[in-house]
């Protein structure tokens, strides 16, 4: 089984971020609620309508198409996709055909075929009975349709470009592309076979999490596999993804692009790129900002940072900024410290609560200074951070009112040491016999005489001094 090679290409929409919807002036606003508010005669395909082009998606995905290094259009055309759904109030989407916004580029070493734009369809609801209810808001929603080159190979592959992806939507606030509300749906294109000749194509549709986009792709694979080792031919069709099972099952044959039946929408003008200044590239690559891949190899180079820290920070660009702000113009232990404090502990408060909220950067600063110069324990710092997090204040404040600070002056650390080892003379023996062990069981007994307020490297320091 080993024998076959599997070919994957992906097709992954993006809702994009705009005030209003492709061609209309109605919301978009993925939060509503309330079903078939946002709507028009426009979106809603009144007889006598007409479309008009909204800018800042066009705008949107020029940029998405510099930053993949894709070959933007300068002639560029809208075309109807004839087909015929409940959903698609008009009998066709406006999509693009021929001509699309942008060509080639790459991301993640995938090669691009092409990044277009379109408008979204409605959304059906099937769970009431024998009948479906639609709801028009999402009708006509700004699409950025990708598509890839077939040139994925495994599931795992395709699962780490389409988080990639929704990385870059979101640097560039193209997009939110939550995949738990739809904003970002993959289709993916499997075929295995053991030459280098593709074989039969079977399309995967509306995989909604990364995990499913891994788990369809895997199985299909082998469900393929499976079907030409018995004897069997791999049908082209359509299928999705039964999360219960956790199987593909088939939906329909797969159509082509003749099925559609394109042709240049006559309603909307034809788009020479050059000739809008807005939309030049040179205008537009000036508003690119840091790009995800480009912020991962800064903080890996610069800060010297675990993989999985910096992945973190690259993900979550509020909690990247915050670690930079912290750290800026700090030596490196300092920057270490920092960012341990951050992808552990004070991620575990944030994770805890639904409400994301930072601390102040200065006072979280200030706590880490306090711990680095060993003025609070690992344990007082926690605890100290918890406080932080929930009220606010300052952080040598909140240690000395609940006596968190971590005691360093050697006079009073010396007193507690000749107490313990006056009071230990069996422990004190066994350690002058070789036993290491007793020496943890003295420091144990010091750190527990200071309420855990001891220095503890310095007070391993005193016991050795006064054990020779």
């Amino acid at each position: 089984m080993s024998e076959y090679i599997p070919t994957i290409g992906l097709e992954i929409h993006a809702e994009l971020k705009t005030k209003t919807k492709m061609f209309c002036n109605s919301r978009n606003d993925p939060e509503e609620k309330r079903p078939n508010v946002n709507i028009c005669p426009v979106c809603m395909a009144h007889p006598g309508t007409l479309p008009v082009i909204n800018r800042e998606a066009v705008k949107h995905v020029i940029k998405v198409g510099l930053a993949l290094g894709g070959t933007i259009a300068d002639f560029t055309e809208f075309d109807r996709k004839n087909y015929f759904y409940p959903d698609i109030p008009k009998g066709y989407q406006i999509s693009q055909y021929k001509y699309p916004l942008v060509s080639g580029g790459s991301l993640n070493s995938v090669q691009i075929t092409r990044v277009h734009l379109e408008e979204d369809t409605a959304r059906s609801t099937h769970d009431r009975g024998d009948y479906t209810l639609i709801d028009f808001n999402r009708a006509g929603i700004p699409l950025m349709e990708l598509v890839t080159e077939p040139v994925i190979r495994s599931a795992e592959e395709a699962s780490s470009f389409a988080r990639e992806l929704q990385l870059l939507l979101r640097y560039l606030g193209a997009g939110d592309a939550n995949m738990e509300k739809g904003e970002m749906r993959v289709e993916a294109n499997i075929s295995v076979s053991k030459t280098d000749e593709y074989g039969t194509k079977v399309e995967v549709k509306n995989l909604n999490s990364f995990k499913v986009v891994e788990k369809a792709i895997a199985y299909e694979i082998e469900r393929q596999i499976e079907t030409l080792e018995s004897g069997g031919k791999v049908s082209q069709e359509t299928r999705g993804w039964d999360d219960a099972k956790q199987e593909t099952f088939p939906q329909r044959e797969k159509e082509s692009s003749h099925d559609y039946r394109y042709f240049p929408d006559p309603d909307l003008p034809k788009l020479k790129i050059s000739e809008i200044s807005e939309f030049a590239p040179e205008v537009l690559r000036k508003e690119l900002p840091e790009l995800s891949w480009e912020k991962r190899a800064r903080f890996l180079e610069k800060y010297g940072l675990k993989e999985e820290s910096t992945e973190l920070f690259v993900q979550n660009n509020e909690l990247g900024n915050f670690f930079e702000n912290v750290v800026a113009g700090k030596e490196p232990d300092f920057v270490k410290l920092a960012s341990n404090y951050i992808t552990s502990d004070l991620m575990a408060l944030l994770k805890g609560n639904a409400e994301w909220k930072l601390p102040v950067e200065e006072s979280f600063s200030r706590l880490i200074t306090m711990v680095k110069n060993g003025k609070l324990s690992s344990r007082g710092a926690k605890d100290v951070l918890d406080i932080l997090y929930k009220e606010g204040g300052d952080p040598e404040e909140i240690a000395k009112e609940r006596g968190l600070m971590q005691e360093s002056d050697e006079g009073k650390l010396k007193e507690i040491v000749e107490k313990i080892i006056d009071a230990n003379s069996g422990a004190v023996k066994e350690y002058k016999n070789g036993k290491e062990a007793s020496l943890q069981f003295l420091i144990g007994q010091g750190m527990k005489e200071a309420k855990g307020s001891a220095n503890p490297s310095m007070l391993k320091e005193l016991f050795l001094k006064h054990l020779r």
